[in-house]
């Protein structure tokens, strides 16, 4: 699988279709944007699951722009909103994938899980659970979150807490799943799955807009991930473009 490098990340060049099949094999799936990308610069812990992590690819029209800029273009975005209705359409009859929904507020994954199921036409997502503010800090309420996965038997867990909370709880914590394969970092797709958020127009993340209309949805939540790290994230990008973009974390060593 060719590899695209994006400032510090080697990002996935595949096709969906490509990684749906590849992911009978296991392993978890991240997806980076411009504020992953921007984390990536500041946080060398979270780099480090980064470069873990068996799939990483593009969740962003923005970032496939960039490629081409770069000279080595993206051949398809892959958002974990798209990824994830395609990946359980995907193996529908696949008795052996099982779904575990983490994430979302109380009640809203159970909304999730009755919708899937009612479109796939058997009980894909197995189990949910909504986790409380700050569990990942929580040793009790991360020991309960790993019994209620294994118990449930599933082979898939979805993951929807936010970056980069989601991706270093499953770094963290996977060992400890015994029949989970496969890890989807997935972020609001939960709330879209649910209806409990709208997602972006077709039109608008076809043309990289998404975040305009995100940033129009939750002002007060956004309005720094997407004006303030977009000068930065430009001015790194030039760097990259005349070879003299520095990762960061090249000389941490890592266990």
């Amino acid at each position: 699988m060719t590899q695209v490098q994006l400032l510090n990340v080697n990002i996935n060049n595949v096709a969906m279709s490509d990684l749906l099949d590849k992911l009978q094999g296991g392993g978890l799936v991240v997806t980076p944007n411009v504020d992953h990308l921007m984390k990536l610069q500041r946080d060398s812990d979270f780099y480090g699951v980064y470069q873990e992590a068996e799939y990483r690819v593009c969740d962003s029209k923005i970032l496939m722009y960039v490629s081409r800029f770069l000279g080595t273009p993206i051949i398809e975005k892959i958002s974990g909103s798209d990824l994830f209705p395609a990946f359980y359409t995907y193996y529908r009859n696949d008795r052996s994938i099982k779904i575990f929904l983490l994430g979302a507020e109380d009640g809203i994954a159970e909304i999730a899980r009755r919708n899937i199921n009612f479109k796939v036409g058997r009980n894909i997502i197995i189990d949910t659970y909504s986790p409380p503010f700050g569990f990942e800090k929580d040793q009790e309420e991360c020991e309960k979150i790993l019994r209620l996965i294994n118990s449930s038997n599933a082979t898939v867990l979805a993951i929807g807490v936010g970056a980069p909370k989601q991706e270093m709880w499953v770094a963290k914590h996977r060992k400890y799943l015994r029949s989970v394969k496969i890890f989807l970092a997935i972020g609001a797709t939960i709330d879209f799955e649910a209806g409990h958020i709208k997602r972006c127009p077709k039109w608008m993340s076809e043309v990289g807009l998404e975040w305009l209309y995100r940033l129009w949805c939750e002002p007060k939540r956004l309005w720094k991930r997407y004006i303030l790290d977009a000068l930065p994230f430009i001015y790194l990008i030039f760097k990259q473009r005349l070879k003299i973009y520095k990762n960061p974390w090249s000389k941490v060593k890592r266990n």
